[in-house]
């Protein structure tokens, strides 16, 4: 099966629900760390927020690190890194090692 033909603006509009609902689970799901999503899945919140920094730049649109990360985060990281971030693991950083070694 292949997906319905679109025009490219109504793409636009399901790509844009499809990230806002990747962003409100994110949001939801405070209880799962970046270096998990990391090595799960090879990118977390703070990459997905340089992505939406790195787009809005291809459009002209200046965004600091800290507004784009706050996007993403829904408050500023360093309050987020407070409330819900804690101490990786030995294990968990050894794997995030060997996941950095093998997308180089």
């Amino acid at each position: 099966m292949s997906a319905p033909e679109m025009d490219d603006a109504t793409r636009t509009e399901l790509e844009a629900a499809a990230f806002r609902r990747l962003v409100q689970h994110l949001r939801e799901r405070s209880d799962v760390q970046n270096i998990d999503l990391m090595n799960l899945a090879g990118f977390c919140r703070n990459c997905l927020s340089r992505w939406y920094r790195e787009g809005a730049e291809a459009q002209g649109i200046t965004i600091a690190d800290p507004d784009a990360r706050e996007i993403v985060y829904g408050m500023p990281y360093k309050e987020w890194q407070a409330q819900f971030q804690t101490q990786a693991s030995p294990e968990k950083k050894a794997a995030f090692e060997q996941a950095i070694k093998a997308h180089q």
